[in-house]
């Protein structure tokens, strides 16, 4: 008989409908290592740093790793019938399809956490009405104040202002509501003069230089240009901030557009293609620099200051690191560097007894003559703009040395200026992988301290050694503003966190629903009056202050 079994054998065991040993111990150990990555535990192990983007990265192969390990063994090892395992197996399949059909990635977090909607679905920025240009004929000229906001980071460009005094406790008086309204696509932050705010945003096809009333909100001018950059992980619209001096605004867009705008009409004065004027192919430049042109222009006394870019199409390479023009006409006037831009803004400050102008590159901290655009110095600091980006400002601390951070693993450090050299050189005085992770943000200097968000958590680092002094609180990939002694935090939530600026101990005085949705433009504060966005709406609050003494 075909079914007897042969004298001295046992019968075949039937396939378990339960996973074998070895799948748990291979889940177990997907599990445990997953834990490790989640604490940090694993950094010892591999020898870097690994910030929360990686984290979430490698926790997603892990967990994928481990449902394939139990769907390959359902489907080919266990003892469930065939007809179960085709249902099991068609409906996952029918799943993925509908959602890849269905659903597209609207967004990701700074810790690269999807946010989807559906295909058809248009994105914010498309159902605004298109920007008609124009504005008032016969507005008054822009007078400069002390209440002004008229650059990236502040009238000093170093995230800081020294009033007003900000009462904190905002429970018992919490910042008052003056106005809000919905706004296109992208992450500039506002610049304020004589009580009118400009930004920049994406509205459909077209990046637009944008002028409201600090008073109500209401729409002033709107310069719109033909422009429209859009990645899945850096996001829709432009993400430099504007620049006012004179009563002029100054705006260079994520496209490579540079305008010059009379503030009080929204007349164009002048504008250029810095991609076209420098000979740029576009092509490769948006694939070397990924994420959007984000420079914020330098305004000196005569020129106006941008990155660069490259490659160049005449000979299909090299970069030029900066490109100067007249600020009357718009006329070329120099060219400096020869490094692909990272996402920073250039900064003037004295170094070494002369003014410079302090870049940071692609892979580089360097300083060029402000007259000429001659390269003076340069020291190493490590980046590639389309993956582990330069995008905090570097500060000129006190006595002469360069502070500078970001993420990607690698952290803070300081430099000092050898004495005698010429060139300068500089010198590490201490670097730290661990601390001030600034991955979107930039820094606060104060007394002898640096703020910032390290990875999405509020840190205090002493910048004489860099030890750190307190690290506390959530914030996402957020930014910080100081305000006499009070840091608020724009978290990428949305929301504005008052908190103690001082190397104690991290204390939390009050918190803003400011905003719904994600958040990584900078605020502006201009007097008592506090300026947020985000890639949807727009809001003014009145901030409270302490009663005088």
């Amino acid at each position: 008989m075909r079914n007897q079994i042969a004298p001295g054998r046992s019968p075949a065991p039937l396939p378990s409908r339960w996973p074998p040993r070895r799948i748990w111990i291979t889940l177990a150990s997907l599990a445990t290592a997953a834990v490790l990555v989640r604490a940090g535990l694993l950094e010892p192990i591999v020898g870097s740093i690994v910030d929360q983007a990686v984290r979430n990265i490698i926790t997603l192969i892990l967990a994928f790793s481990g449902l394939m390990s139990l769907l390959v063994w359902f489907l080919r090892e266990s003892g469930h019938a065939k007809p179960l395992k085709q249902m099991v197996f068609g409906g996952l399949l029918g799943a993925v399809v509908v959602a890849a059909g269905t659903l597209r990635i609207e967004r990701v977090s700074g810790d690269l956490v999807p946010e989807f909607n559906w295909r058809w679905a248009p994105s914010r920025d498309q159902l605004l009405p298109k920007a008609e240009q124009g504005g008032t004929a016969a507005a008054a000229a822009w007078t400069a104040g002390e209440r002004d906001f008229p650059r990236f980071l502040g009238p000093a460009g170093d995230a800081a202002l020294d009033g007003p005094a900000i009462a904190a406790d905002w429970e018992s008086k919490p910042p008052r509501e003056i106005w809000r309204r919905p706004i296109g696509a992208g992450w500039s932050g506002f610049a304020v003069c004589d009580g009118h705010a400009v930004t920049l945003e994406q509205r459909g096809d077209e990046e637009v230089i944008a002028c409201y009333a600090m008073a109500d909100g209401a729409a002033e001018w709107a310069v719109p240009v033909r422009g429209r950059h859009e990645t899945v992980l850096g996001g829709v619209g432009p993400r430099s901030t504007p620049t006012i001096r004179d009563g002029v605004v100054y705006a260079t867009g994520a496209t490579g557009w540079l305008h010059a705008i009379e503030g009080s009409t929204g007349k164009v004065l002048w504008r250029k293609n810095v991609l076209d004027d420098l000979g740029i192919d576009v092509a490769a430049h948006a694939a070397a620099v990924a994420w959007g042109r984000s420079g914020s222009p330098l305004v000196t006394e005569s020129l106006v200051i941008v990155p660069g870019g490259g490659p160049l199409a005449k000979d299909g390479g090299g970069a030029v690191s900066l490109v100067a023009y007249d600020r009357t006409t718009g006329a070329a006037v120099w060219r400096g560097g020869d490094e692909q831009i990272s996402y920073v803004s250039p900064a003037l400050v004295a170094i070494g007894g002369r003014d410079v102008v302090l870049m940071v590159n692609e892979g580089s901290v360097a300083a060029y003559d402000p007259l000429d655009g001659r390269e003076l110095w340069s020291f190493p600091w490590p980046g590639h703009s389309n993956s582990d980006a330069s995008c905090s400002q570097p500060y000129l601390l006190a006595d002469g040395s360069i502070f500078i951070s970001k993420g990607y693993g690698i952290g803070a450090a300081v430099f000092v200026p050898e004495a005698g050299s010429e060139p300068l050189r500089f010198k590490q005085v201490w670097s730290q992988p661990g601390l001030l992770k600034t991955k979107f943000t930039n820094v606060v200097i104060h007394d002898g301290h640096a703020y910032g968000l390290s990875d999405g958590i509020l840190e205090c680092v002493r910048l004489a050694d860099g030890k750190r002094a307190w690290k506390g609180g959530r914030y996402g990939q957020g930014q910080v503003l100081r305000v006499g002694e009070v840091l608020l935090v724009q978290a990428e939530s949305g929301e504005v966190v008052a908190v103690d600026c001082g190397p104690a101990k991290h204390v939390v005085r009050g918190r803003l629903a400011a905003l719904s949705g994600q958040t990584w433009n900078n605020p502006a504060v201009a007097g008592d009056r506090l300026l947020v966005r985000n890639a949807e709406e727009a809001a003014c609050y009145e901030l409270p202050l302490r009663a005088a003494p």
